[in-house]
């Protein structure tokens, strides 16, 4: 068991997510980051959609009741054992009372505590990930309290003789800055100015401090709609069309002035221009984007878009091989 001492300011178990009920309006959920997800999950041998936390900014404060290994990827923190700092992207072993504490994040936005046997919640749809918005999966449907007690599986067998491993600084993503988000432009960008995509494309985008789990608001430049007709059926403004499906990552234009991506937790559907979707690696940029820091989006091709897929996949395979 794992035992919550303090949340943190917001604390989820998640997984890679839920599939095959999104157009029933289900989101997947799941990890936000999934690459440092996945690479914890790597380093300590488990299965890849193991449950982990998934820690937002400032983290919890944790005692465990029976002595496992972690590893903690994601955001840069400080984590501690029994107030002795300890490495992230490492493997390390924890013994049956030890506190483990996090101090507020220093780069990026979500830390993942990856336990040995995983994080053992019910599932419900098929993943342990956490919908606070319907109140179901992980824990009890919501982000964590003091008090609550989660259960953990059985440490893996030969895991404790994998105390020490570590991932390779060249496999450690760096959060720090402004961040370049690849996009596939499409869906209904027919109805944005061509000095509407320009802005868009050429501009530096801020961070809004409502940015969630749900959704990234930007701010920063001004977009122009086309002056067409609005069909019948959608509501009376040039940002709005008769209602369509919003693939994750999809970047609606709600107004001239901002621009918002649906993350993992997003609606299914709506009735607003959207401009294109961000490909799905670049999504864990989108999540470790910082309030009020700042990002440009970069226009790609379909088939860029799977070529960068295909280099995760194959970057999460020889990570999995160098750790064998």
């Amino acid at each position: 068991m794992l035992r919550i001492i303090e949340p943190g300011l917001e604390t989820t178990v998640q997984d890679l997510g839920r599939y095959g009920s999104y157009h029933l309006g289900v989101p997947p959920s799941g990890a936000a980051d999934k690459y440092s997800f996945m690479a914890g999950n790597i380093l300590l041998g488990n299965p890849l959609d193991y449950a982990a936390l998934e820690i937002s900014l400032l983290g919890p404060t944790i005692e465990f009741q029976k002595s496992t290994v972690i590893a903690i990827t994601g955001a840069t923190v400080q984590p501690t054992i029994n107030k002795q700092p300890i490495p992230m992207w490492e493997n390390v072993r924890v013994q049956e009372g030890d506190i483990l504490r996090f101090t507020f994040s220093k780069k990026g936005v979500k830390t993942y505590l990856c336990v040995s046997g995983g994080i053992n919640v019910p599932e419900v749809l098929g993943s342990r990930s956490t919908y606070e918005l319907s109140g179901y999966g992980g824990y009890q449907g919501r982000k964590l309290m003091a008090g609550d007690l989660l259960p953990v599986g059985e440490p893996l067998p030969g895991v404790f003789k994998q105390v020490g491993k570590r991932i390779p600084p060249s496999f450690i993503p760096d959060y720090s800055g402004s961040h370049e988000i690849r996009v596939v432009m499409g869906l209904s960008a027919a109805l944005i100015s061509d000095e509407g995509v320009k802005s868009f494309l050429n501009s530096e985008w801020h961070v809004s401090t409502e940015s969630n789990r749900v959704a990234y608001r930007y701010q920063g430049a001004s977009i122009g709609f086309r002056n067409v007709e609005v069909p019948f059926g959608a509501a009376d403004s040039n940002s709005s069309v008769v209602d369509i499906a919003y693939p994750i990552g999809v970047i609606i234009v709600p107004n001239e002035e901002e621009v918002i991506i649906l993350l993992n937790d997003g609606t299914s559907g709506g009735g607003f221009v959207t401009i294109g979707t961000v490909i799905s690696p670049d999504l864990d940029l989108v999540a470790q984007s910082r309030p009020m820091s700042t990002s440009r989006f970069l226009a790609v091709t379909f088939d860029q878009a799977m070529e960068a897929r295909l280099d995760r996949q194959k970057t999460l395979a020889t990570l999995t091989d160098i750790l064998k």
